[in-house]
């Protein structure tokens, strides 16, 4: 089965869940592979690409301290940017990107790299956090951006795939 096809199916089962997106590194590519099945409209809210500080803290309640520190790539500064989605669009689930499309001499990135998260909001006011990185060597930006987003879209079924399963 299709990856966006299986999450579709996961996501609508009862109870359903709606989702939204934050991306940085992807530009977009996640929301596109999320949106590609007929019917994604029956579950995803949205999507917002923040491409800088000021954005991510502006719309996405990122610290502005933190995310200055690391140049807006962090595993903090994912999970605060899909939850800050969840938080924006009143949605269940969050996702998230952020990382290097390419390599920067300057940071001391070698590999393009991106750390990724998914949030679920619970009662209470808490969430259930999955997070990871994941590099992509010898790969041109556009296609760094493409690979990041099919494997975050992977870690979402997964995740979902667990939780509907009880794990």
């Amino acid at each position: 089965m299709d990856t966006a096809a299986e999450l579709k199916k996961l996501i609508l089962r009862q109870p359903r869940w709606s989702l939204a997106a934050a991306e940085s590194l992807t530009g977009g590519h996640l929301q596109a592979q999320i949106t590609s099945v007929a019917g994604a409209s029956e579950y995803f809210l949205g999507g917002l690409t923040t491409y800088t500080l000021v954005q991510k803290v502006k719309h996405l309640g990122v610290s502005r301290a933190h995310a200055a520190r690391v140049d807006c790539v962090s595993q903090r500064v994912a999970v605060e940017m899909a939850l800050g989605a969840c938080e924006f669009f009143g949605a269940d689930l969050g996702v998230a990107t952020t990382g290097y499309a390419q390599p920067n001499k300057a940071r001391g990135v070698k590999v393009p790299f991106a750390w990724w998260a998914i949030c679920q909001r619970q009662r209470g006011g808490q969430a259930a956090v999955w997070s990871g990185r994941v590099e992509v060597p010898d790969a041109e930006r556009t296609e760094v951006q493409a690979r990041v987003a099919a494997t975050v879209l992977r870690e979402l079924v997964a995740y979902l795939r667990a939780a509907r399963s009880g794990a």
